[in-house]
């Protein structure tokens, strides 16, 4: 069980008086301390209400997020990363670059062995755009993870 000092810097979790960024908010996310940093094993989230803005129409786009990574010392908190990909819903970027910019967050938040995600966006127009980034830590086997995985996404 995790003792009462451990929980330190960790806002969000509980407060009955959430307040929902406007914005693109990085500085919502909030981490703790990894219990079991010397196993290797795997975190998965879905968000499958993601919303960002196109920035020529400001048309909203929609997608289903998935995001993957392999802890060290910290662990991203999971209501600070809900309200954080909420932050995207008047955020206007292309898909690639939303993509990349979680992964960019996480990477500063959390500094993981591996981390990848992945954005199954909505068609529009009549296509659908599925951008995944992905990042293994250099000079360990989660660098040649991370160059396998990428170069075997989904490519058919």
């Amino acid at each position: 069980m995790r003792q009462a000092d451990e929980l330190n810097g960790l806002s969000l979790l509980g407060n009955q008086h959430t307040q929902y960024p406007g914005q693109y908010a990085p500085d919502v996310l909030e981490a703790f301390d990894n219990k079991h940093p010397d196993n290797d094993y795997l975190v998965k989230f879905i968000c499958p209400e993601f919303t960002s803005l196109c920035p020529m129409t400001g048309q909203p786009d929609f997608a289903t997020i998935h995001i993957a990574y392999i802890p060290d010392v910290k662990m991203v908190e999971s209501k600070s990363l809900k309200l954080y990909l909420f932050s995207f819903r008047n955020h206007g970027d292309f898909h690639e670059d939303c993509v990349n910019i979680i992964m960019k967050d996480l990477l500063a938040l959390m500094q993981p062995k591996y981390i990848e995600v992945y954005g199954e966006f909505t068609p529009r127009g009549g296509i659908a755009i599925h951008p995944y980034a992905n990042y293994g830590r250099p000079g360990s086997r989660f660098a040649d993870m991370a160059a396998e995985r990428l170069l075997n996404f989904q490519l058919r």
